[in-house]
């Protein structure tokens, strides 16, 4: 006698193949041609000429404080965003949904009135502004106007990513010293830095755009193209995009290595 074959069961739904295909559609319009389009621009360019283009001090000076002060407003992010999560979700107080719902703000607020405010806030006639310039403390038109800018933007995705996990976790756990993890902690400083690296409307109206000092490579990428300079500005589109993918790829692989090491514990 035959062994009797077992069904076989569908593992997808019915119509997966339709709107597979209009995601890929979708994903093609909207990311991957656009992208393909910037590396194809880029590659018009020789090696030595992508060389000239980046070395060229500001382009220089535009990168390290794009990707530095993007760091340190991922890392302000991920612990104030770890503090916020935290009393959102443990504590009950008046107004309390009222804070909750102004986390989201920076996501509905318009980027250039984010800056607008900034700036009016923090300038040299702001109302702190004022009250910092006696202490030596400038903000506006400085490097740390960037990083307060970027703070401000990119602070919502720490703390929307921490959110749940606390909700879920175990109060016993939460007094272990080990009861996080790195899994969430980790993925909203990587999205807070994401976000913050290619900012351009809420930087641009603080940060004064000085060359060399207070200037970021988004506002490079446009001078560029007001130029007409559109193969050197997909040049810096390029590699600004480059520089992030490998920023979360090695942030990714830390988070992995360090949930293998949280597991071989156990």
């Amino acid at each position: 006698m035959s062994v009797a074959q077992k069904p076989r069961h569908r593992q997808i739904l019915p119509g997966f193949g339709l709107t597979m295909g209009y995601t890929m559609t979708y994903l093609g319009l909207i990311v991957i041609i656009p992208l393909a389009a910037a590396f194809l621009t880029a590659a018009k360019l020789p090696l030595a000429q992508w060389l000239h283009v980046l070395l060229a001090p500001r382009v220089l000076a535009a990168f390290r404080l794009s990707i530095l002060a993007s760091l340190a407003a991922a890392l302000l992010n991920a612990a104030f965003g770890l503090l916020i999560a935290w009393v959102l979700t443990r504590y009950e107080f008046p107004g309390r949904r009222l804070f909750d719902a102004l986390v989201d703000l920076p996501f509905a607020l318009p980027t250039a009135v984010a800056g607008i405010a900034l700036a009016a806030l923090y300038g040299p006639n702001g109302w702190l502004g004022r009250l910092l310039a006696p202490l030596g403390i400038k903000v506006a038109f400085t490097p740390l106007g960037v990083v307060l800018a970027l703070t401000f933007i990119g602070l919502p995705f720490a703390v929307r990513t921490l959110q749940p996990v606390l909700a879920d976790l175990d109060l016993d756990l939460e007094r272990a010293a080990d009861t996080l993890g790195a899994g969430p902690f980790i993925t909203g400083a990587a999205l807070s830095f994401s976000r913050a690296l290619g900012e351009y409307g809420s930087v641009i109206f603080i940060a004064g755009n000085i060359p060399l000092v207070s200037e970021i490579v988004p506002l490079v990428i446009i001078t560029k193209l007001e130029q007409f300079q559109y193969t050197e500005a997909a040049v810096l589109a390029v590699t600004m995009l480059l520089i992030s993918f490998a920023m979360l790829f090695v942030i990714n692989a830390g988070q992995l290595a360090l949930q293998r090491r949280h597991q071989a514990r156990q």
